[in-house]
């Protein structure tokens, strides 16, 4: 959790593991809620097995959106479609699906394949007809061809996932993000394991292994760089690598706590916090010349900076009322307010993309949730039912967020839909998963 007192070091070593899903998403609430979308398996064009069926991926990603449910491809009213041209609309007007996507692939030579997709308009081709029935093209809602590899398989089909849930939901989709968090593995001489993973868990890279904790990854903007706290040296110390050079910097490394990085949307500067001065406080670290600006001056802790997606506010957990709540600071101005009053505490909080709402650990009996609350109307809602919740990250869509939990003891990593609608499990299978980081779109 980014909660008092957490910070850390690194050693530089990049080590790529085999690309398979090390987190297991496991739905645990929700699909019955979702939109009904019909799925069709790609038609493969060539000898022998496709490298990888795209549909398969593209599935689980619809589904693990909570967004969409797939209908059972046996239930389909007809099978091996490959585009518009053959689609019969009237075998499919008692099909519960607003549409339906459709592909083939085939070997184009020299380790190509060419990948087709048809995303066509169920809803249309049912509309009562005046005149002449609707061309097949005009069914279409979205359509691409590609020359891909063998190895491009798996992320041409998260980009697939995203024009359908764009195009059906007018929302970017986020099937082509990254997940950056921290596996401890105690049963190994360097336990402490900055990781990084496609969202779905798989093509998990090693970032640095450690044996001192390492806390706080937070993305870039350009999602190149990750910042960290490292306690190198037996002392905590704010680390920016590039997760493709590797190379990296120490950027903080002041006695007492140097914590809590947080990019500011032009990529430009940190929001950390330090305690060279006393209790802890928000500073502005400038990257490019490590000129501070200090932000607040209390006595009580200041802590856990995010920014406003418009660069001009920050919001932050302070003690400062007694108890750990969330302010938010007018960056110019130093003008500072409380935002939230429920419950017993409120802290860890972040501000969704739009900039219209912040999802938090709220404390309440005692019990840690992830929490919503919008800035408008201060409407809170508690989104999730686990245990110890704690570190949430939002998608950079603002559809899902991320966090860490408790599952039978061990801490892991959860996932809930903006609305709390829909919730799923991601449980690491060697070690205890914590401080999920959600990547911008890459």
């Amino acid at each position: 959790m980014r909660t008092f007192g957490k910070w850390l070091f690194v050693v530089a070593i990049l080590i790529t593991s085999p690309a398979k899903a090390a987190l297991d998403i496991v739905i645990t609430e929700g699909v019955d809620a979702a939109r009904p979308i019909a799925i069709m398996p790609f038609v493969w064009e060539g000898q022998g097995q496709v490298p990888q069926q795209i549909s398969e991926v593209v599935m689980s990603d619809l589904k693990r959106s909570g967004t969409f449910s797939p209908l059972n491809v046996l239930s389909l009213p007809q099978q091996g479609l490959s585009d518009v041209t053959n689609f019969r609309g009237t075998d499919w007007s008692g099909v519960d699906s607003e549409a339906l996507l459709v592909g083939k692939v085939k070997p184009y030579g020299n380790g190509q394949y060419q990948v087709k997709f048809q995303l066509i308009d169920l809803i249309k081709s049912q509309l009562p007809q005046q005149g002449a029935a609707p061309s097949p093209q005009s069914l279409i809602l979205d359509q691409s061809e590609v020359l891909i590899s063998a190895e491009q398989f798996r992320s041409y089909a998260h980009m697939i996932s995203n024009r359908v849930y764009e195009k059906l939901t007018g929302i970017k989709g986020a099937f082509l993000t990254r997940i950056a968090y921290v596996v401890v593995d105690r049963s190994q001489a360097k336990p402490f394991h900055l990781m990084i993973a496609d969202y779905d868990g798989y093509n998990e890279t090693m970032v640095v292994k450690s044996d001192e904790p390492l806390m706080s990854p937070a993305w870039s903007p350009n999602g190149r760089k990750l910042a960290y706290v490292t306690f190198e040296n037996r002392r905590s110390q704010i680390v920016i690598q590039d997760i493709y050079t590797q190379q990296r910097e120490v950027v903080t490394s002041y006695p007492g706590i140097n914590g809590a990085p947080a990019w500011s949307p032009d990529g430009k500067k940190l929001a950390i916090t330090l305690s060279k001065d006393g209790q802890p406080d928000i500073y502005l670290l400038d990257i490019a010349t490590k000129r501070l600006r200090r932000l607040t001056n209390h006595y009580s802790i200041d802590t856990e900076p995010s920014w406003f997606p418009d660069g001009k506010s920050i919001v932050f957990t302070s003690e400062r009322g007694g108890r750990p709540q969330i302010y938010q600071m007018n960056i110019q101005s130093g003008k500072i307010r409380r935002l939230t009053f429920d419950g017993e505490w409120n802290l860890g909080g972040s501000v969704t993309p739009d900039g219209k709402a912040i999802v938090f650990v709220n404390r309440t009996n005692n019990r840690f949730h992830i929490a919503r609350m919008d800035l408008d109307t201060r409407f809170l809602q508690v989104l999730t039912s686990t245990t110890l919740d704690e570190s949430p990250s939002i998608a950079p869509n603002g559809t899902m967020v991320i966090y860490g939990t408790v599952f039978q003891g061990k801490q892991v990593l959860a996932a809930v839909s903006m609305d709390g609608r829909f919730k799923a499990r991601l449980p690491a299978g060697q070690g205890e998963v914590k401080s999920p980081s959600w990547s911008p779109f890459l």
